[in-house]
């Protein structure tokens, strides 16, 4: 059977249509599976972080609650924005400039303990710079605490 040259045009229009129909859901599913969203300590306590998928977590590295483990990779730190704290779990070599008292973004999954395991820890690069999430974060929890404390 040979097809009209109105049927061929139609045919590869459909078909143009479905390889890029194709093409965009792969580029969207690539783009779901890479998207790591910021929550501050005072969102996860509240439960908006998800549970099963990474997510990055900022603030201010509590003063005191630095702990190395005995392997020599292995620390763990409070994680806080002033309102509230969140323990995390980091195996790898830390930053050059992660301190107490300094701003810091985590990435990784909270544990089903409430642990958030880091996979990668981010610290400020000088005294006057703070990740934009942690600093936001902070703000929020600041107007937070004076909005409980007005009431």
């Amino acid at each position: 059977m040979v097809m009209k040259p109105r049927h061929k045009k139609m045919v590869l229009i459909v078909g143009g249509v479905a390889a890029l129909g194709a093409a965009a859901a792969l580029v969207l599913n690539a783009f779901q599976s890479n998207l790591v969203f910021f929550f501050s300590p005072s969102q996860v306590m509240a439960n908006e972080a998800p549970r099963d998928h990474a997510f990055r977590i900022g603030g201010l590295v509590e003063a005191g609650s630095v702990k190395r483990q005995t392997d020599g990779l292995t620390v763990r730190f409070n994680v806080t924005d002033t309102a509230q704290t969140i323990p995390v779990a980091f195996t790898g070599i830390l930053p050059d400039l992660f301190r107490e008292g300094k701003g810091v973004v985590a990435q990784g999954k909270l544990g089903p303990d409430g642990v958030f395991r880091a996979t990668q820890v981010l610290a400020k690069h000088d005294e006057n710079y703070m990740p934009p999430e942690a600093a936001h974060a902070l703000e929020q929890a600041a107007k937070a605490q004076k909005t409980v404390v007005i009431k």
